[in-house]
């Protein structure tokens, strides 16, 4: 499952790194927007397989931010 951003955003946080196992609803990453914090969570069991961003970067609508499988 890749996820990605949905909007122009900002990374905050990023809560797991590549190997973690998190259940669906685990919060693996926080984006700012509009400088409103909203939790990224899983939408499936699974494995981080690779996170694609790093606290700081800025996103654009669109960019891969990490992959669960």
């Amino acid at each position: 499952m890749d996820l990605k951003a949905k909007m122009p955003s900002k990374v905050d946080a990023v809560k797991v790194a590549v190997g973690d196992t998190v259940a669906k609803g685990t919060e693996v990453a926080v984006l700012e927007a509009m400088k409103m914090k909203t939790p990224l969570v899983s939408p499936v069991d699974g494995t981080v397989k690779s996170i694609g961003v790093a606290v700081g970067d800025r996103l654009k609508p669109g960019a891969l931010i990490m992959v669960i499988e």
